[in-house]
Formats: C-alpha cells, structure tokens, sequence
C-alpha cells in the first residue's frame, strides 16, 4: 500500500466519521495491514489532511479532521 492509497482511505473514513475513530477502529474497518501507524504518515496526514489526534478516554488517540 502506498501512502496515497492509506491517505485517501483515511481521509473518507473520517470524513464519513465526524467524531472520529481510534486507530483500532480504521484498522479493522479498513483492513489495514499494519500493526501500528507509520509516524512519518501521521505527520503528513496532519499537514496534508489536517489531521488531529487527541487523547481519548483511555489509553486510544482519536484521529480526527480538523475543520
């Protein structure tokens, strides 16, 4: 998978996911096939998609778009 085939995946599901999802949740929804996030991607995804991460209930980051 390229990175513009995981940016686009995460960007529609965010965008169908207003109040967003855990990266848990974009794995098994989209299939994903990776154990955990590259940090080189998430940092594109925050300038390029304005990404955000924020702390979630528990130990889980909810990624969001910043609109």
């Amino acid at each position: 998978m390229t990175y513009i085939e995981f940016r686009k995946l995460i960007h529609n599901a965010l965008q169908t996911n207003p109040n967003g999802l855990t990266w848990k949740e974009l794995k098994d929804t989209l299939n994903l096939p990776y154990k955990i996030p590259c940090q080189t991607w998430i940092y594109q995804l925050e300038d390029e998609i304005q990404l955000v991460r924020t702390k979630g209930r528990s130990s889980a980051y909810i990624w969001k778009i910043d609109n």
